[in-house]
């Protein structure tokens, strides 16, 4: 797996911290920092999400891409799955996350609720290697609603 990031630079991209992150698979994502208007040296224009905000959402790619397989393989009736990710970061340098709360909002036909639990369950012990890595310095925790459709 590879990615170059590169920085904007001041000129002409209207933030002095923006960021373009090229994938190895080919994709863009831009990155800025926050409007800081003590530091405009190093100030963001919020034009993008930060990078720490890329990083609790590729988490929350990667465990609802697990729960999604997991399901499907079990053969459940999934129609749907979100999750939504509140984190609280440490106050001092490195500014890691300290927490995590994953909620699961999973929609689907007849799936029982402890189906939905051991997907969520191996995901976080197993197979999601984000959360896994970022258990290391956060108190990771998980609920989920599960929601019956027709």
């Amino acid at each position: 797996m590879e990615c170059t990031v590169t920085w904007t630079g001041p000129v002409g991209a209207g933030s002095n911290m923006g960021f373009v992150a090229a994938t190895g698979s080919g994709h863009v994502v831009a990155m800025d920092g926050a409007v800081d208007p003590a530091k405009p040296e190093t100030s963001g224009a919020n034009l993008a999400p930060r990078p720490m905000e890329l990083l609790l959402a590729g988490t929350g790619g990667c465990t609802s891409f697990d729960v999604v397989m997991i399901l499907k393989r079990g053969r459940h009736d999934i129609r749907g799955c979100q999750v939504k990710l509140s984190a609280t970061r440490a106050e001092t340098e490195p500014k890691v996350f300290t927490s995590i709360h994953m909620h699961f909002v999973v929609h689907g036909k007849g799936i029982p609720p402890a189906a939905v639990e051991r997907a969520i369950q191996l995901s976080h012990e197993k197979y999601c290697s984000a959360s896994i890595m970022l258990g290391k310095t956060a108190q990771i925790t998980t609920s989920y609603e599960l929601i019956e459709v027709n």
